[in-house]
């Protein structure tokens, strides 16, 4: 697949599994068939690199966060942006939709994550206490944790209703640049710039 004139860094797959999207450094969002590898659409609205894409599990909807400091969300079927996020101070490196949709979550270069009211323009609760850029989060599958990753070093876990830190998971020596929750929530994922992939038992099991 080619298109994007610069480098790429998020990718994301639709819910229905039939398309690929991608965000670069062009500004833009494309839009892949992954059947047949064409371009379908693509979404120009940022004004700074695209760093994230997060579709929502319930719809046509995709987020993209950007170096502009926003969230944008789209609507897939028509390529007609729906809704602006301002919120963030400096460049947003992470976004993730809640398992219900209801919510989305993003992490910035600020330091900080906001979870939000995306249908509603609304702020919900402002998640602090990294040192350093956030730039990765996930969800829990039953969407009562947050888990995150930061140029700090250190992996946070949160509670999305109160917005306080459970725990904080020290052990890479460099950035952490991606986190996963298992399905059963009973472990976290990392990976981070010291090349190695660390595995975490969550502190319920």
């Amino acid at each position: 697949m080619y298109g994007d004139s610069d480098w790429i860094h998020s990718l994301a797959f639709s819910p229905d599994g039939q398309t690929i999207a991608s965000g670069s450094d062009d500004k833009t969002i494309k839009f892949w068939n992954i059947e047949t590898g064409e371009q379908i659409h693509s979404f120009f609205g940022h004004s700074d690199y695209i760093k994230s894409l997060s579709f929502n599990p319930n719809n046509n909807i995709i987020a993209s966060g950007s170096c502009d400091t926003t969230i944008k969300l789209w609507d897939m079927q028509t390529g007609k942006e729906i809704n602006t996020l301002e919120g963030h101070q400096q460049c947003v490196r992470a976004i993730a939709f809640s398992p219900n949709g209801q919510t989305l979550a993003s992490g910035s270069q600020d330091n900080n994550i906001i979870l939000w009211d995306w249908q509603n323009n609304r702020q919900i609760r402002t998640f602090k206490g990294h040192s350093n850029a956030v730039t990765s989060l996930a969800f829990s599958p039953d969407g009562l944790t947050i888990v995150s990753g930061s140029d700090d070093k250190t992996i946070k876990l949160w509670n999305v209703q109160t917005g306080l830190p459970i725990i904080t998971l020290f052990g890479h020596e460099s950035y952490v640049e991606s986190v996963a929750f298992s399905p059963d929530s009973k472990n976290v994922v990392s990976g981070g710039y010291d090349k190695t992939v660390k595995v975490w038992q969550m502190p319920w099991q």
